[in-house]
């Protein structure tokens, strides 16, 4: 079996290579991106199984990609992430069919983890559509 892949975008440079590390070391197949703009990029040359994506990032944010990636354009689902606790972006998030969400500071990497195998599993069961989780 092919290993499934994960894109993920943030511009802190720390944080990216933890999330890549983990997931590398749970059997997933890494891409990153320092900012939307390269995102954008990677995912119009090869599209994930899934997508981890920050908020607050320079040239393109976060929501910027999501608009580029609605949810009836794309077959794999999105996690955002984001440093800042406020019910307007997770509104905003679901108004662009994000399909998980988390405040990084209350967020463990094991509970990123867990969102990504549900979303994959869930993925993968309905024969590639996806619901939002919240």
């Amino acid at each position: 079996m092919m290993k499934r892949s994960i894109l993920i975008a943030e511009d802190d440079a720390m944080l990216r290579g933890l999330y890549a590390k983990k997931f590398s070391y749970a059997g997933y197949e890494i891409r990153t991106a320092a900012d939307g703009e390269e995102a954008l990029k990677m995912l119009s040359e090869q599209k994930p199984d899934l997508f981890i994506c920050d908020i607050r990032m320079p040239k393109v944010d976060g929501f910027g990609v999501l608009e580029k990636w609605p949810r009836s354009s794309r077959t794999f689902p999105i996690i955002v992430l984001t440093n800042f606790d406020q019910e307007d972006y997770r509104k905003r998030g679901e108004e662009l069919g994000m399909d998980g969400y988390f405040v990084k500071k209350n967020m463990t990497i094991h509970s990123l983890l867990d969102m990504a195998e549900t979303l994959l599993r869930m993925r993968e069961d309905s024969g590639g559509d996806h619901k939002p989780l919240g």
